[in-house]
Parts: C-alpha cells; sequence; structure tokens
C-alpha cells in the first residue's frame, strides 16, 4: 500500500494553528509587529511572516516550522530537513536550501489540543538561521558530509548517529523510509542545544 501524502490535512491544521500563533506573538514581541504573508513566491522563499521592529522599521523574514505530527507531545528536539523524495527524485531540503530568503526559524513546538481543531497552547523557538549554518559548519556538519552516513543501496531506517554530534545532548541524523511518503532524511537537534550554543531562543 503506498505510504500517503499528509499535505492537505497539515495546510488545514496549520491554518487553525496560525490563530494561536498569532496571539502569542502579539502577547509575546515587545518591540516588533508582524504580519503574514500570503503571497505563495515569498512562502516558496521560506518566508511566512515578516517581523517589523517598531522603531526603526527593519523587517526580518520568519519561517514557520511546526510539529504537527506530535499533538499533545513535548519533545525535546526539532526535526530540519535535508531531504526527501518527489515522484522517485530525492530534492533539496530546506535547511541548506541557498534559494530560501528565510532569516529566522520560529519553531512551533509542545503544541496541545483541546480538540482536533482548536489549539491551546504551543512553545515558540527562534532560530537564527544564519548562525545555525555557522554552528553546522564549525562542526563539519555539512549535507556533503552527511552523505557517508547514508547508503542509497542501504533503506536506512531511522536513528543514525553521526560523529559531528553526541546523540544524546546535541543531536543526529533519522530518516524516515519507511513511514512517510516523502521519505525525509531529517537533522535532529535538541532545543536546549541550540539555545546554548546561541543559535536560538524561547519566545514562547
Amino acid at each position: 500500500m503506498p505510504l500517503k501524502s499528509n499535505f492537505k490535512s497539515d495546510l488545514e491544521r496549520e491554518q487553525e494553528l496560525c490563530i494561536l500563533l498569532d496571539r502569542y506573538y502579539k502577547q509575546y514581541l515587545k518591540h516588533y509587529t508582524f504580519e503574514r504573508v500570503s503571497d505563495m513566491p515569498k512562502q516558496l522563499a521560506g518566508i511566512d511572516l515578516i517581523f517589523i521592529h517598531k522603531t526603526n522599521g527593519k523587517k526580518f523574514y520568519i519561517d514557520e516550522k511546526a510539529q504537527l505530527d506530535y499533538i499533545n507531545e513535548n519533545l525535546p528536539t526539532f526535526a530540519f530537513e535535508l531531504s526527501y523524495e518527489k515522484k522517485g527524485i530525492i530534492k533539496e531540503g530546506w535547511l541548506f536550501d541557498t534559494s530560501k530568503k528565510t532569516e529566522f526559524y520560529a519553531l512551533i513546538t509542545s503544541i496541545y489540543a483541546d480538540d482536533p481543531k482548536t489549539f491551546s497552547s504551543c512553545k515558540i523557538t527562534l532560530v537564527n538561521r544564519q548562525k545555525l549554518l555557522d554552528l553546522l559548519t564549525e562542526r563539519a556538519i555539512t549535507l556533503s558530509a552527511l552523505k557517508k552516513y547514508i547508503l542509497p543501496e542501504q533503506d536506512t531506517h531511522g536513528k543514525i548517529k553521526i560523529d559531528e554530534l553526541h546523540h544524546r545532548s546535541e543531536g543526529y541524523l533519522f530518516a524516515s523510509t519507511k513511514n512517510k511518503a516523502e521519505k525525509p532524511l531529517n537533522l535532529i537537534l535538541k532545543l536546549d542545544f541550540l539555545e546554548e550554543s546561541g543559535v536560538a531562543k524561547r519566545l514562547a
């Protein structure tokens, strides 16, 4: 049986989640206003939101990433997409995609819902994309360096420990070849590690 893509249902849940997120942004952003981006080319370039500084008008491009597969769970990690499959062709994921204009990721975790349609609470962690890429470069974590862990002829599924990160306190690779239609390969990073490294900060 072919694996089903959840793209449509994810889109609907994302729209529901936006209601809660906008409330949080209004509450926790002290020096910024924000506007949602509905322009599809901008969204494809990794811009879901624009934060605008109240005093000097400086703008920052934000890409929201939500753990919608894990409702009512408090995970200490986040999955950064390295690659995925579309119609049998391996495509580059968003993390190292140089065409993206993203300046910050808003990682939405610990999403809780009272019922399937109404989200009640979540955590928001802001990650400076350039600082994250610099950190990964310092650790020699590049797309080409990570390829040594993935052998195409082996249909690897699950957690893959890598030398560049401590798998318990920092992160690891995870291949979802058997449970997701897109067969994503993700770099799983601990949120605490990102905060301690100075690339991330909790907003809410």
